[in-house]
């Protein structure tokens, strides 16, 4: 399983209508992609126009190809896209270790 981070910054004073979008879009729109495996969003405390989506691929190539070479990935950026203040800083992870 990978792990996409996605490190989004917001325009200020726009977090309550990005918050329904960012949900929308991930539920609605990523979630029918093919590999997707689950998600997780966070809000920053300190930074509250930065988020932290975290979705779960069976491999890297459902996100990189098979999502973003779809029209949900244009969906998606239509939804979330006229909030950006700069663009998503994107990473996958492979997991190392974990607790039970």
């Amino acid at each position: 399983m990978i792990l996409e981070i996605a490190d989004i910054r917001i325009q200020p004073g726009l977090q309550a209508d990005f918050d329904a979008a960012i949900q929308h879009g991930v539920t609605e729109v990523i979630a029918k992609a093919k590999g997707f495996n689950g998600f997780k969003i966070n809000k920053g405390m300190e930074s509250p126009e930065r988020y932290v989506l975290m979705i779960f691929w069976e491999t890297l190539e459902n996100h990189t190809v098979d999502f973003r070479q779809s029209p949900g990935f244009t969906e998606w950026r239509a939804i979330v896209g006229p909030f950006f203040a700069a663009p998503p800083v994107v990473e996958h992870f492979t997991l190392l270790s974990k607790s039970d």
